[in-house]
């Protein structure tokens, strides 16, 4: 990803968490914000297959739509992620993890991003998925 992607990336994860506040003013999320995309030389991915391969590693995913972001949630969590969607593609997404929710659920979404070629972007740059 390059560095002004990743400028933008970050951009967007303030306006996100700024969003989820709103909408979700109970929820307390960790400063555990996990930035996933698809690498620069992989085309986007469907909103479908993302949701595929949450749902592959047996999470009950769904696809909220609201004007101001797309949303996915997962039953019976409180982690939420916020993903850019345009035209049912999506290249970036940002895990919001909740400090309350079982230690299992970050692997598990970890292991659906990594099945569709996604990777992690940290401080140290980017990360593989597994």
């Amino acid at each position: 990803m390059s560095k002004a992607a990743a400028r933008n990336a970050a951009a967007f994860v303030i306006l996100q968490q700024e969003c989820l506040a709103k909408s979700f003013p109970s929820l307390t999320v960790t400063e555990m914000d996990i930035l996933v995309s698809v690498p620069d030389s992989a085309n986007p991915s469907t909103l479908r297959s993302v949701l595929s391969a949450l749902r592959a590693q047996k999470l009950v995913a769904t696809h909220d739509h609201k004007n101001w972001g797309d949303w996915i949630r997962l039953e019976g969590c409180e982690t939420v992620i916020s993903i850019e969607v345009a035209h049912g593609l999506t290249s970036t997404a940002t895990i919001e993890h909740c400090e309350d929710d079982s230690e299992d659920i970050i692997p598990a979404i970890y292991r659906a991003f990594h099945h569709i070629g996604w990777i992690g972007i940290d401080d140290d740059g980017e990360f593989q998925l597994v």
